[in-house]
């Protein structure tokens, strides 16, 4: 069936602030869903709350509404346009639960709006529990013994049925909230209530427990005449027991039998044909037991899920971007494949490579939380390796964390406790897989490491292995190992920080120096999605070691963005969304634009943002390597927050051209103490300092100073080990713990401004102008997270005195450090007296919010600054808002309840919201306002 042409307009609604369990992988989707709309001649309107994603900027919708996700919200949308179709399935489970509701309320009826993609009652099916373990019971697909409980008594009763250990599954929501398992009896009443507390429908579902069994996921796609397909097979390397958001997975399946695989196809198309007639995306997952193969069938979501942004990025087929055609009468086979360009996109990808995901948690931000693993997803972002081996892409993904790993082990940053390695098997958390390799290496057999972790045997193999070639390694010094097992290694994906570490008194630089002159070097393969059997069209890289390249380099001249690496708490999707737009500008400046990233969930990872894109990790020896290959004009690290930034310094030592503000001004922005001289040279006032070694130096520094104090590291994001203390007890416990944390690194203790007010301006400087793109009062006092902080733009309670003095200091700040692009500068005022307290010469948390907030591109223009193709003059630049725009962070306390929710210098927020109201008399302005009146006073 070609194209429903009845559908004119379509309203996309969004997954709104990024929570823990719906990331930013939403935002991907429907920004790929608009974009294929759009591709049709359909006017898209999209809904979503959230500031910081490209998915509510002018690029990707006609009609962007920053609104609250509430019925009263659709309603003034529908009234606005005119919308024919609406399409919820891009948005997670915060979109399907209100496209329920409006359902139900009749809304979608009122206004003759059809909803596309999904049938209200497959959500019904798939979304309460009992509906669903019946349906798989009528179709004849196997489902775990299970009894669905209302109350506290009917869980009893279900439990004394089934017998332990149980799974506790409460129903219609999101990321296993409320879920756990039980393993005793006297466990039972606390977890029972949890469930029953977190279901909207105050409903569980009391079920048997299939510990140790494995765990699988298909993706699927469905057109009109019934055609389904299998996108991709994804293993998780962690059996069940484990949310599959916090679990390593594996791409294509590595240790399914043919049979079996066949056998979990049919299963899943059944289960899609039995949810609904609707034409769409499906994720299905399923559990095995290892001993017989036998499968049970764990749920379906009838919409694009967490990992249909990791399948999509792995086969290279654009899941989203089909599914939204599905969704408007299109099928499979009169869609265009992508990546081809010849044939259709009814077909299943084929993978000649191996993709390896590893979530990032971010336990350090939330102090005595309960880091074990489980049902409940705690992990806030993730990364993903491709390489040809399963080994190669496992190195590479540990490599793209950000936890100072050079690789799965051998890095210095190994545990020799064996007490506490064979407790971290047998209690998961982040570092497990880190623990699977040090047991290796102390010699724990593979077996015992199985039978506690249940961790398929093929997997840990293959790590063993990896512990066997560090001992093979360490007979040679660097000029005598044999280039064969040279090769070998850098196949098998060690770095060669990690080589340099086993062999001693080398260096990396030695390493790839020897390498370069064996002729060991990366080559790049395309991602085409069927294993080169046709043409690819899509210039989509990894690196490997083989004979071929087939990353052809151009004559064009080219910038290279570095993306920003896993989503974490402090670096978000707001520095993808500079990414892109960095990406966007370089493309209309007639430059070759070139991304390398390695997180799944975004956009600038998506094959087509790019001129080029490497799905690499941001690791100074991958990042080398594609310089080397490419030869850029420049590189631009401005953008992508502290991981990109972190490079600068490896970029400036080769030689490689930085685009915007040069490394040495960043440094000095970026080093605390060498910014307070140059705030005292500009005679800027700022809160009195001191540099500490040693905690004995700190008390010196305090006590000159004066308590109240802030203690903080250089050179951090996210207000990470931040403190303030008000006695020398409490510095001392401080100033060792991040000795101890961060060691080499200096301590700053600043004078803490009690009691006084913070702000925040951004502002582009293009070497002459200096243009303040919008200046921010904080509801919450200094002392709180600006990332934690309400944030009201323009100010709402500074004098004309205050307002002059950031301005001055934000033009004075701007020139010295010979900023090109982008500055954050934050301040606290007090008594009508206004401190400098930091500045960032990069794209800040706050820029989209004052983007979306004054609809101007302010990060395009900055990226055109920062290239030098434009002068601030060369802009006619009007702000459009009315009334005030205000940032509205947002936590997941609720994946820890036992932490301390208190909110202080260090960023706990996992999101954030835009609300705009007309003016200050607004009532939930004045309850912010009074929030603010009770902090000061304290």
């Amino acid at each position: 069936m070609p194209k429903d042409t009845s559908i004119k307009s379509v309203l996309i609604i969004g997954s709104g602030p990024i929570i823990i369990g719906q990331a930013c992988e939403f935002d991907y989707a429907g920004s790929q869903a608009a974009l294929s709309l759009k591709d049709e001649g359909i006017t898209v309107s999209i809904i979503n709350s959230n500031p910081a994603t490209i998915m509510t900027d002018k690029v990707i919708g006609d009609h962007v509404y920053l609104l609250p996700l509430t019925c009263d919200s659709i309603e003034q949308i529908l009234q606005e346009q005119h919308i024919d179709a609406v399409l919820p399935t891009m948005g997670g489970q915060t979109a399907l639960n209100l496209c329920i509701e409006a359902d139900e309320r009749g809304i979608w009826k009122k206004y003759g709006v059809k909803i596309v993609g999904v049938d209200i009652a497959a959500i019904e099916k798939t979304e309460n529990r009992e509906a669903f373990r019946q349906l798989m019971v009528d179709i004849g697909v196997g489902v775990a013994t299970s009894k669905i409980a209302n109350s506290f008594l009917e869980g009893k009763e279900a439990a004394q049925t089934i017998g332990f250990p149980l799974v506790i599954r409460p129903s219609y929501t999101l990321g296993g909230k409320g879920a756990g398992f039980v393993h005793k009896k006297e466990e039972f009443d606390a977890a029972l209530s949890r469930g029953l507390q977190a279901s909207p429908t105050h409903e569980v579902l009391v079920e048997q427990a299939v510990l140790g069994w494995k765990e699988y996921e298909l993706e699927l796609l469905r057109d009109n005449n019934d055609n389904v397909i299998i996108i991709c097979s994804i293993e998780n390397f962690d059996p069940m027991g484990i949310h599959t958001g916090d679990s390593i997975t594996v791409a294509p399946a590595m240790t399914l039998s043919d049979r079996c695989y066949q056998e979990m196809r049919n299963q899943a198309i059944k289960m899609m044909r039995a949810i609904g007639n609707f034409a769409g995306g499906c994720n299905v997952q399923f559990s095995v037991n290892p001993a017989n193969e036998e499968i049970i069938a764990i749920e379906i979501n009838p919409r694009v899920s967490r990992s249909s942004a990791l399948a999509s990025k792995a086969t290279g087929y654009p899941i989203a971007k089909i599914a939204a055609k599905l969704a408007i009468g299109y099928n499979l086979d009169e869609i265009e494949n992508q990546i081809t360009k010849t044939t259709s996109a009814y077909f299943e990808p084929t993978l000649d490579y191996v993709i390896v995901k590893i979530p990032r948690w971010n336990f350090d931000k939330f102090k005595g939380a309960n880091r074990q693993l489980g049902l409940t997803m705690k992990s806030v972002g993730e990364v993903m390796g491709i390489g040809r081996s399963f080994i190669e892409a496992l190195q590479k993904a540990c490599q793209s964390l950000e936890i100072g790993r050079a690789g799965l082990g051998a890095d210095g940053r190994q545990s020799r406790n064996l007490e506490e390695i064979m407790h971290s098997l047998e209690h998961p958390s982040w570092d497990r897989l880190f623990h699977i390799y040090d047991a290796m290496s102390l010699g724990v057999p593979i077996e015992s490491i199985r039978k506690v972790t249940k961790i398929d045997r093929w997997f840990l193999n293959q790590i063993q292995d990896v512990v066997n070639l560090e001992t093979e390694l360490r007979r040679y010094s660097l000029n005598n190992i044999p280039e064969d097992f040279f090769f070998t290694l850098k196949q098998r994906g060690f770095s060669d920080t990690q080589i340099s570490y086993i062999l001693g008194n080398v260096t990396e630089e030695d390493v790839y120096q020897r390498r370069k002159a064996l002729g060991i070097k990366r080559v790049y393969k395309m991602v085409d999605t069927c294993a080169a059997e046709f043409a690819a069209k899509t210039p989509y890289y990894y690196s490997t070691y083989e004979g071929e390249n087939e990353s052809i380099v151009s004559d064009k001249k080219k910038i290279i963005v570095l993306g920003s690496g896993p989503n974490r708490i402090g670096q978000g999707i707001e520095f993808d969304y500079s990414c892109v737009h960095g990406l966007l500008a370089a493309k209309e400046s007639g430059y070759e634009a070139i991304m390398v990233n390695c997180n799944p969930e975004t956009v600038s990872t998506d094959f087509n943002m790019a001129d080029k894109l490497y799905f690499e990790p941001v690791f100074w020896e991958h990042v080398r390597e594609i310089i080397d290959l490419e030869k850029p004009e420049g590189v631009i690290v401005q953008l992508g927050g502290q991981t990109a930034l972190k490079m600068a310094e490896k970029l400036h030592q080769h030689g490689i051209k930085i685009i915007g503000t040069s490394f040495n001004d960043m440094d000095v922005a970026e080093d605390r103490g060498r910014f307070s001289d140059l705030l005292k040279d500009l005679n800027i006032p700022y809160p009195k300092y001191g540099v500490a070694e040693s905690a004995e130096e700190a008390l010196e520094v305090a006590h000159e100073v004066g308590y109240p104090v802030l203690v903080r590291p250089s050179y951090v994001l996210g207000g990470q080990g931040m403190s303030i203390v008000i006695n020398d007890e409490d510095l001392e416990k401080a100033v060792v713990n991040l000795l101890k944390n961060l060691p080499g690194n200096r301590v700053l203790i600043d004078h803490f401004l009690d009691r006084a007010a913070e702000t925040e301006s951004d502002s582009i400087h293009d070497g002459e102008d200096v243009h303040i793109i919008g200046m921010m009062e904080h509801i919450e006092p200094a002392g709180i997270h600006s990332g934690d902080s309400f944030a009201v733009l323009p100010p709402f309670d500074l004098s004309d005195n205050v307002i002059s003095q950031m301005e001055e200091y934000t033009a004075k700040i701007a020139r010295a450090l010979n900023v090109r692009g982008l500055l954050n500068i934050q301040f606290a005022v007090k008594e009508d007296k206004v401190y400098v307290i930091e500045a960032n010469p990069r794209a800040s948390r706050t820029v989209p919010f004052i983007a979306k907030a004054y609809d101007v591109p302010y990060i395009n223009i900055a990226a055109k600054v920062m290239l030098g193709v434009n002068k601030l003059k060369d802009f006619t630049i009007e702000r459009k808002l009315k009334g005030y725009a205000i940032k509205e962070p947002v936590f997941s306390f609720d994946k820890f309840p036992e932490v301390n929710k208190e909110l202080g210098p260090e960023m706990k927020s996992t999101g954030e919201a835009i609300r705009f109201i007309p003016d200050l008399q607004d009532p939930y302005f004045r309850h912010l306002y009074k929030e603010k009146s009770m902090y000061l006073s304290k």
